[in-house]
């Protein structure tokens, strides 16, 4: 079996799903569901490889990250039990992390000014007009570039979000 990427790029996942063939009525079909989805993955992985995506919030940091982790928490133990106690809980994370997030944004964005009043006083023209033109991007989309060995363009990926 092998699926077709792009123009170039074949993917192979070599007897991977050759287990699939003796699949009988009395094996449990959601163990199998498992394992092609990882043998999928995996064999995207070695075919295609993986990016990381760049970090584009300066100000999230790990604090931020266990209010994350906190409002996760809550917000699964309100969808086990959905109990008045629970909603009250998890409106109570909500909003404090909604505040963490928006003192933690307020702060970086303070900062920044500051170095941008800092580089204006020092008459450091070149480093204020990179700190302005920094403020004034909106959303662009990113994109990604997928290559095969050559270094030829096989597809170009859009994300929003």
């Amino acid at each position: 079996m092998s699926c077709r990427l792009g123009r170039s790029i074949r993917l192979t996942p070599q007897n991977k799903f050759a287990a699939l063939e003796n699949l009988s009525d009395s094996e449990d079909i959601n163990r199998f569901w498992v394992n092609i989805k990882e043998n999928i993955k995996t064999s995207v992985k070695e075919s295609l490889g993986m990016y990381k995506l760049k970090q584009h919030k300066p100000w999230f940091d790990v604090e931020c990250l266990r209010f994350l982790d906190q409002s996760k928490s809550a917000k699964m133990q309100w969808l086990q039990d959905p109990d008045q106690s629970n909603v009250g809980s998890l409106n109570n994370v909500i909003c404090e992390a909604s505040k963490h997030f928006r003192n933690k944004k307020k702060e970086y964005l303070k900062n920044e000014t500051d170095e941008l009043e800092t580089n204006r006083k020092n008459k450091n023209i070149r480093n204020l007009y990179r700190g302005i033109n920094d403020f004034k991007k909106e959303y662009q989309p990113r994109t990604n570039i997928v290559k095969n060995e050559k270094g030829d363009l096989v597809r170009l990926l859009l994300y929003c979000g």
